[in-house]
């Protein structure tokens, strides 16, 4: 299939079924010196060790994670790199990109790039990338650290929930990314309106409605006109983050429509959760923006079938037991943040399979998608010259989740207790087995991933 399939690997990956570009095929995928250097039709790969699939598992490309609050240093009780990576590893996913926030300090100049990086060095299963931030009084910070090697970086256009984070007001926004447009790096927006959020009945007690009245679908709809009307003017690569409300999807089609640069994602609890079914009190549903009713999650299905939507990633944020489950059970009080960078491919499989929607695709939503987006050349794809990123996986087999076999620090997931279709059983790392025994991840900077 794939030239170089004469000279000899260090391994050959076998199996009945292989998700590439080209689609899922019997093929052998030939691994030098952690590269994927050939791909071959079943048994004719070139010589090397065989590491051969069973007939119920499917070999797919590591998957990326773009969207994952670490944490570290500064608030690491709440989540760490060790513990992050090795559940990315455990779930499949064999990169991940930090967010700027909720660390001490954030990610907003190349100093606290620095200290971010040394906190995890050495700690990682699984490949870290670092996302940079743009807040108020930090314009001149943005080339050098786009230089010291972010991926993007991220705003906020209300409150983010951490004092250390503020948001950009509209007039903050435009020079922000008329500042990245010069350089043509990319800004990503946590896209909700201040004003509507601030003018919605707050939300307190244990009931969900509250809360979902308190984030309505129409914050996300005017933010995401704002970003576009931005993008527009500056011309600055743009991606809207974790989007839940449904009702935004026409404004980013006609955004593309008209040439800009938009991309979007979404979460696999928008995807999987629906607000009809949270109970009372259960604070670990509890995310910003909130997950939404059943028939808007219908159309969010609809927007990544049609390709409004880039990616799935998991948005993983993480918080101590007592901020995320008060003892009173209020909406209005709990940590806003969901726990899933272990679970987002069974998730979604789960959903995507009642659906009728292929692996194949769902691969490409959590791997292809988000390093497209992320621009990391080299990961998310089967592809020859790509990491030999790899993923064993059992897409018939189920299990029921446990909190406590989850490798987040903090054992809280609305998934408690769900069964769930497919099984990682091998995460490889550039062609080596992640055992948990040992870190092996690199640190990531923008331009050699």
């Amino acid at each position: 299939m794939t030239a170089d399939a004469a000279s000899p690997v260090d391994t050959v990956f076998r199996a009945d079924r292989v998700v590439t570009a080209q689609g899922t095929v019997p093929a052998d995928v030939g691994v030098r010196a952690g590269t994927i250097v050939s791909i071959s039709a079943y048994g004719e790969g070139p010589p090397g060790r065989v590491v051969e699939l069973g007939g119920d598992e499917v070999l797919l490309p590591g998957l990326v994670d773009s969207h994952v609050h670490v944490d570290e240093p500064g608030r690491t009780s709440w989540e760490g790199y060790a513990s992050a990576t090795r559940a990315a590893a455990a779930g499949g996913v064999t990169t991940i990109i930090d967010m700027p926030l909720n660390s001490i300090p954030p990610t907003v100049d190349s100093a606290a790039l620095q200290v971010k990086r040394e906190a995890a060095q050495g700690q990682c299963y699984v490949d870290v990338g670092f996302w940079g931030g743009a807040v108020p009084g930090n314009l001149a910070e943005l080339r050098p650290l786009y230089d010291a090697g972010v991926f993007g970086f991220k705003c906020f256009l209300l409150d983010s929930g951490v004092e250390e984070f503020a948001p950009l007001n509209p007039a903050e926004l435009a020079a922000a990314m008329a500042a990245v447009a010069d350089f043509d790096g990319l800004v990503i927006v946590h896209a909700e309106d201040a004003g509507v959020v601030g003018s919605a009945p707050a939300a307190a007690g244990p009931e969900y409605d509250t809360f979902l009245r308190s984030r309505p679908a129409e914050a996300e709809v005017l933010a995401i006109q704002a970003v576009v009307e931005a993008a527009r003017r500056s011309g600055a690569r743009t991606h809207v983050l974790h989007l839940s409300s449904a009702a935004a999807l026409p404004v980013i089609a006609a955004a593309r429509a008209d040439g800009l640069r938009v991309t979007a994602e979404t979460c696999p609890h928008y995807l999987a959760l629906a607000a009809e079914e949270v109970p009372v009190g259960a604070t670990a549903f509890k995310c910003c923006p909130p997950i939404r009713e059943r028939a808007n999650q219908d159309l969010l299905w609809r927007g990544l079938a049609d390709g409004v939507i880039d990616c799935v990633v998991s948005d993983h944020s993480p918080a101590t037991l007592e901020l995320k489950l008060p003892a009173d059970g209020s909406f209005g009080t709990a940590w806003g943040g969901i726990s899933s960078l272990q679970l987002g491919l069974p998730v979604v499989w789960t959903a995507a399979r009642a659906r009728g929607v292929p692996l194949a695709r769902v691969v490409s939503w959590l791997a292809a998608g988000p390093a497209r987006v992320a621009g990391l050349t080299r990961k998310g794809a089967m592809t020859v010259g790509c990491d030999a990123d790899l993923v064993v996986f059992a897409p018939d087999e189920t299990f029921v989740v446990d909190p406590g076999r989850l490798y987040h620090k903090v054992p809280v997931t609305p998934y408690a207790g769900r069964t769930l279709s497919g099984v990682v059983r091998r995460t490889f790392l550039r062609g080596v087995e992640l055992s948990g025994s040992k870190p092996r991840g690199r640190l990531l900077t923008r331009g050699d991933a």
